[in-house]
């Protein structure tokens, strides 16, 4: 039984979930440093292939009042090179889960200053939750 990958994508860091086998829990795994999308894609490909990934999901980052920004578009192109994995890649609107993955942290007593990739991994997690929960 395959998993599902969330992504939470950023121009350093990557958060990176992963759903549980039965596709209902969402948890966050890592937070991948990258040189460009093709060092990415390679990281991806040996997750993809260790975890028996089914589906990917990435947060797309759309701006408050739903306008596309720059990173959206970047985004939407980091996504049409998810092609080559031949999987179905779904987009979902990541719009505040930093903030809940920052909020969660603090609850937990976890600082996030020096720990941006706690907050990656937890919005990675947070996004895939959300996509669970509206698809499984």
């Amino acid at each position: 039984m395959g998993r599902i990958l969330g992504i939470d994508y950023g121009d350093r860091r990557v958060g990176i979930a992963l759903s549980d086998p039965l596709k209902i829990i969402a948890s966050p795994l890592d937070t991948l440093l990258i040189r460009s999308d093709e060092d990415l894609l390679v990281q991806l490909k040996e997750l993809i292939a260790e975890y028996d990934i089914e589906v990917i999901v990435i947060g797309l980052p759309i701006g408050m009042k739903g306008n596309e920004t720059k990173q959206t578009l970047h985004v939407k192109s980091f996504s049409e090179k998810l092609g080559q994995f031949k999987l179905p890649v779904f987009l979902e609107d990541e719009r505040l889960s930093s903030v809940s993955a920052k909020k969660s942290l603090h609850l937990q007593n976890i600082k996030t200053g020096h720990e941006k990739g706690q907050v990656d991994k937890v919005a990675a997690s947070i996004l895939l939750q959300q996509y669970l929960d509206k698809s499984y």
